[in-house]
């Protein structure tokens, strides 16, 4: 699991934060309110941890919009690299999860 209680903040790159909107219509504030609302599923992403750790966050926004978001962790602050809707498959693990 991981750990975000040393966590002070977001790091946000334009190119995907204006990437996030412009393919998957996600705002970056949407994104950050995926980790302020419970329940929110944080992974590890042994996949594509090659050059640096990787994450992911299953995870639901103010309006009730379900996330699949991607980020690592630079210093004490998320950086997210991708966010979309969560698919089919992600979005039953998240409820399954939800319910208990």
């Amino acid at each position: 699991m991981v750990n975000l209680s040393n966590i002070n903040g977001f790091d946000w790159d334009d190119f995907n934060r204006d990437k996030n909107w412009q393919k998957h219509g996600v705002l970056w504030v949407e994104c950050e309110e995926v980790f302020f609302n419970e329940p929110v599923l944080l992974y590890f992403d042994d996949k594509h941890s090659n050059e640096e750790s990787r994450f992911y966050a299953l995870g639901r926004t103010d309006n009730k919009r379900d996330l699949f978001i991607v980020f690592t962790l630079r210093n004490d602050k998320i950086r997210v690299i991708s966010a979309r809707d969560m698919n089919k498959k992600e979005k039953s693990q998240y409820e399954k999860y939800s319910k208990i």
